[in-house]
């Protein structure tokens, strides 16, 4: 549940004013009580754009600077669908492949270059000449919709497609991103996978402190994972949306998901039960759906602001570094010492060179960054 600290009892009763930044970064706007449920918005976006199979999708509120009114936040993919291509209707399939250009720019879809082309992703002299040759030659003639749809075949395909990296650091104290996917778990250290518990071999996910258990089978071994996040706020979060994604994915139907603890039964720890419906039910409710599709208002490009700066990546002294929040609402950047490798993956044409070509730069971004 969201909820919004009032300064006196008096103001219990009074409106909150909320701005909702949608996935083609248009705005909706609302009014709610203190004690309103998240669920509320996700209802006023989906009734705003006459979506049914709203079971995907979530609202996304980050306050780390305590806001006033009207409070931010941001419409997006909540769970995405293990084969986006059987989505029922277009409205959707459009929202998933806004969803989609977003991670690809905020480096959390990270793809090799053929895809990265195939996508649309970025513009480098070289990658923009491949894009111009896949529209000529591939895309001729499709009508948009048709083309959202091999963006999602080529894109759920990818290792990082549905992943929300969370930052921790694993026994060694090595960096690792975690994230929970229609598949499994995951970890990714850099951008190589190294680890994925498929959703059946995940017995028990659970947090103690600031530290994070996955214990599982593989091989017909027990497996134990064990993972340290920044803080216990970080922690918890983390388990609980691995509880929602192992509900979600792996469960045949609500009436089988149970309250789960985040700790053993000797000690007091956090409570936690999914409340929604899970993915078997939401394709069979999709299915039935029968109603004259609504239109879809398609906007222009989803963008991200990007700096433009002159690198030398055969020395690799220095890269442009690019940070934004999950919902890209802020974005900065700065010249650091090269730590890791980087490709070219998001632009957004910002400064023209002398012959009028538009130049920009981005550098791929680990998971976790964006």
């Amino acid at each position: 549940m969201l909820r919004f600290r009032s300064p006196s009892i008096r103001s219990l009763d009074q409106e909150i004013q909320v701005t909702i930044r949608l996935l083609d970064d248009s705005e909706i706007s609302c009014s709610i009580q203190r004690e309103t449920k998240g669920q509320f918005l996700v209802d006023h976006v989906c009734n705003h754009y006459s979506l049914l199979e709203k079971d995907y999708f979530g609202i996304r509120y980050v306050d780390p600077e305590k806001q006033r009114q009207p409070y931010t936040m941001c419409f997006r993919v909540k769970f995405y669908p293990h084969e986006p291509m059987k989505i029922k209707e277009e409205l959707t399939r459009y929202l998933l492949y806004l969803q989609l250009k977003r991670d690809v720019y905020h480096g959390r879809l990270l793809c090799p270059f053929a895809d990265a082309a195939y996508l649309g992703a970025c513009i480098s002299l070289k990658l923009e000449r491949k894009i111009i040759d896949i529209h000529k030659n591939e895309l001729r003639g499709q009508c948009s919709a048709l083309a959202e749809l091999h963006l999602l075949q080529r894109a759920h395909n990818l290792e990082t497609y549905g992943v929300d990296p969370h930052p921790c650091k694993d026994f060694t104290g090595s960096t690792a991103f975690l994230g929970f996917t229609a598949t499994g778990f995951v970890v990714f250290q850099g951008n190589k996978r190294i680890h994925l518990l498929k959703w059946a071999d995940v017995n028990k996910l659970k947090f103690e402190g600031k530290t994070f258990y996955v214990i599982g089978i593989q091989k017909e071994k027990k497996l134990v994972l064990t993972f340290h996040t920044s803080t216990p706020a970080a922690c918890k979060h983390l388990w609980k949306c691995g509880v929602e994604n192992q509900a979600f994915y792996k469960c045949a139907k609500s009436s089988q998901i149970k309250t789960v603890s985040s700790s053993n039964i000797f000690f007091k720890g956090s409570r936690f039960r999914y409340s929604g419906r899970v993915a078997k039910e939401v394709i069979e409710a999709s299915s039935k759906i029968q109603r004259e599709p609504p239109e879809v208002h398609r906007g222009g490009c989803v963008c991200v602001c990007v700096c433009v700066c002159v690198c030398n990546y055969q020395s690799g002294h220095f890269l442009c570094h690019l940070s934004t929040d999950w919902a890209g609402e802020r974005s900065s950047h700065q010249q650091q010492p090269l730590v890791s490798s980087g490709r070219v993956v998001c632009v957004k044409p910002s400064q023209s060179s002398e012959d009028g070509r538009s130049v920009c730069v981005g550098v791929e971004a680990l998971p976790g960054q964006s």
